[in-house]
């Protein structure tokens, strides 16, 4: 029994080495429907399995909610508003090495939005 758990112990210790660090900055670029750069910040700081931080673009900074980290994915919510209507946009990816991989969606919507994020600091 002390073995298995010694086994246990030991793979638990290797995922939490080997997970990936979201913290930093990110910056993503992609075309906008009227055709300009679209730029997005992504400021995260990760605390164990939790994830916190910032979405910055062209709508202002906006706090994440529901940030989570394991191995390697994470995920978070952002919580945005436009014209008196609230909208939850999910996001959902990985570290890749200095690159940030996610899939956007919008809650309640049929919309999807693959993003690469740069480390940029």
């Amino acid at each position: 029994m002390r073995t298995l758990i010694s086994f246990v112990l030991v793979g638990l210790m290797a995922t939490v080495a080997f997970a990936a660090d979201p913290t930093g900055k990110w910056k993503s670029e992609m075309e906008g429907r009227d055709g300009q750069t679209m730029t997005t910040i992504f400021t995260l700081k990760a605390d164990g399995a939790a994830l916190t931080g910032t979405v910055s673009g062209r709508m202002g900074e906006t706090q994440i909610s529901e940030g989570k980290i394991e191995g390697d994915e994470i995920s978070f919510a952002v919580v945005r508003e436009r014209n008196g209507e609230q909208f939850k946009m999910l996001y959902k990816g990985k570290v890749v090495g200095d690159e940030l991989k996610l899939v956007m969606t919008m809650e309640g919507r049929d919309f999807e939005r693959e993003i690469t994020a740069k480390k940029i600091e």
